[in-house]
Formats: C-alpha cells, sequence, structure tokens
C-alpha cells in the first residue's frame, strides 16, 4: 500500500522530526539515532511513540 507521495513529503518522526520513508506497510524514520518504525493501518499512518516499533 502506497501513500500519496504528497503526503509522504509533509509527514515527520513524531520523536525527532526527521523525514520518514514508507517501507511495506511501515513508515521508517530516517534519524540516524532514532529509527522508530510506525505502522499503516488501512492506509493511515499511525505516528504514535507508543505504537511505534523500535529499530533491531
Amino acid at each position: 500500500m502506497s501513500l500519496e507521495a504528497g503526503l509522504l513529503e509533509i509527514l515527520a518522526c513524531p520523536a525527532c522530526h526527521s523525514p520518514l520513508k514508507e517501507e511495506d506497510i511501515e513508515l521508517i524514520c530516517t534519524g540516524q539515532d532514532c529509527g522508530l518504525a510506525y505502522p499503516v493501518r488501512d492506509g493511515i499512518p499511525v505516528l504514535l511513540v507508543d505504537e511505534a516499533r523500535r529499530p533491531a
């Protein structure tokens, strides 16, 4: 499932404010120290730090 390019351009990680990139069904923070992965459910990004997956 792909998000609109315009939406992806304005979204940022709520934890560190770095840009996000889309991978599979998640939005991944591009910040070097952060790297949180936010789920996309039914085409809607869930940008809650409590819902994010920590990097491995």
